[in-house]
């Protein structure tokens, strides 16, 4: 790391460190704000930047940081120019009344006028958000940003049926979306309709007929979607037992198994890719939600000893573009953020509403600080993804979550079992897919 700058700052100063991925702890920092820190190795993995080290205080950014003085002088940005070979690691330390930033490669440096923040310091300057606008005015056009005006209006499965989804529940809710007249565009399949990662050819008994599901849902005029993580195996799966040597690295821990990430650049890899995505594209599927892309640029050998993991993870998001289709709407999810520019038309900008066993809200609203932090991203690099709402009486958290939602920019998705939704819950439903404010 060396030096590239210190900014004079005042006690409202705040600093905006990007995470590396959909899941980075995402926010503005204040002087008296310890950085967000993995407490465990997986979730270095998992949530972090793997292979790369934390600084033992201050704040670290992947490819962008903002500091905002605070007394109303410009905000200074630092960020890459492009990022489809390499993301240059960005640091900040408070030193008593300034900021030292450092980074581990070149990074461009500008500034952005605008007031201080407001007497609360909860949140930075105008210059602040300027500067992050303008970066991201800039990245976008430098990485062919796709976006677009449409804004699509999704139902999916994940949040109340989770792995135990069968084709009986999509078609029971295909025919609610119908009878009640939701404006729903796109009805998406998550996860527990196949064996899992790396096992995408195999369906899991007891869900059903795929194929079935999505001629249903085309024959109702709407998308059909799907989840998948194609960037990643767990370590017992088939793929990971006989092609070891399509394997790159550790990639954290899911499924009741440890995960490891592909070799993208292996031909045998990108041959298996292709028959997945084809087969997929092949049944009508043209929306596709992309989970846990991070596995893709974990580091580690690859067959091409030449390509970076960044690289590396933009071929095989390369590879998906180009056999889906350019008419297909790709979802980012648990991907890297800018090496992602220009290869999907959204991302998840925070983590999961919340995992298994919190349905009741007891985990928080996990992604509410992220989602925020990322507002400008949408419109700039992709149409952002603020995750679902969830409108069923027994989530607790409901009208604060719909709040966070609903104020966000971005995709309009809900997953509940409509069945399940009271009086409130359908009102909810209907603002969202009808785009209006809580």
């Amino acid at each position: 790391m060396r030096i590239v700058d210190e900014v004079p700052v005042g006690p409202e100063g705040r600093v905006y460190a990007e995470g590396w991925q959909s899941w980075s702890p995402t926010t503005w920092y204040g002087v008296t704000h310890p950085m967000h820190r993995p407490a465990e190795g997986w979730q270095h993995l998992m949530r972090f930047r793997p292979g790369t080290e934390l600084p033992e205080r201050g704040l670290q950014g992947e490819g962008l940081l903002v500091v905002d003085p605070g007394d109303g002088s410009p905000a200074r940005a630092y960020g890459t120019p492009d990022a489809r070979s390499s993301v240059p690691t960005i640091r900040a330390e408070w030193r008593t009344d300034r900021v030292t930033v450092s980074a581990d490669d070149e990074v461009e440096r500008w500034s952005a006028e605008g007031t201080s923040p407001g007497a609360s310091g909860a949140e930075p300057g105008s210059a602040g958000l300027a500067a992050l606008e303008e970066f991201g005015d800039r990245f976008g056009a430098a990485m062919g940003a796709r976006t677009s005006d449409a804004v699509p209006r999704v139902w999916c499965t994940w949040y109340h049926y989770f792995e135990e989804v069968t084709a009986g529940d999509v078609l029971e809710n295909l025919a609610a979306i119908g009878r009640e007249e939701l404006p729903v565009e796109v009805v998406q399949v998550d996860d527990g309709w196949s064996l899992g990662t790396g096992e995408w050819t195999r369906p899991r008994p007891g869900f059903g007929s795929l194929p079935d599901v999505v001629a249903a849902i085309r024959d109702s005029g709407r998308r059909a979607g799907i989840w998948l993580a194609p960037f990643l195996v767990g370590s017992k799966s088939s793929i990971a037992t006989e092609h070891p040597d399509w394997l790159v690295g550790p990639a954290g821990y899911n499924w009741g198994d440890d995960l490891v990430g592909l070799d993208l650049t292996h031909p045998g890899v990108r041959g298996y890719l292709t028959e997945v995505l084809s087969g997929l594209r092949d049944l009508g599927i043209d929306y596709a939600k992309l989970d846990f892309l991070y596995g893709g640029a974990v580091p580690g050998r690859r067959h091409d000893s030449d390509a970076t993991p960044v690289e590396a993870y933009r071929s095989g998001l390369e590879l998906v573009r180009e056999v889906m289709g350019e008419d297909a709407y790709l979802l980012g999810c648990g991907a890297p953020i800018l090496p992602s520019v220009g290869l999907v038309d959204a991302m998840r900008v925070s983590p999961d509403t919340f995992h298994e066993g919190g349905e009741n809200g007891s985990q928080g609203l996990r992604g509410r600080m992220s989602l925020e932090a990322r507002a400008w991203q949408h419109g700039r690099l992709w149409t952002n993804d603020p995750d679902c709402l969830v409108a069923r009486p027994q989530f607790e958290l409901r009208d604060e979550w719909a709040e966070a939602v609903l104020s966000a920019p971005g995709i309009r998705g809900f997953s509940d079992r409509i069945a399940d939704l009271d009086d409130r819950g359908r009102d909810l439903v209907r603002r969202l897919l009808e785009g209006r404010t809580a």
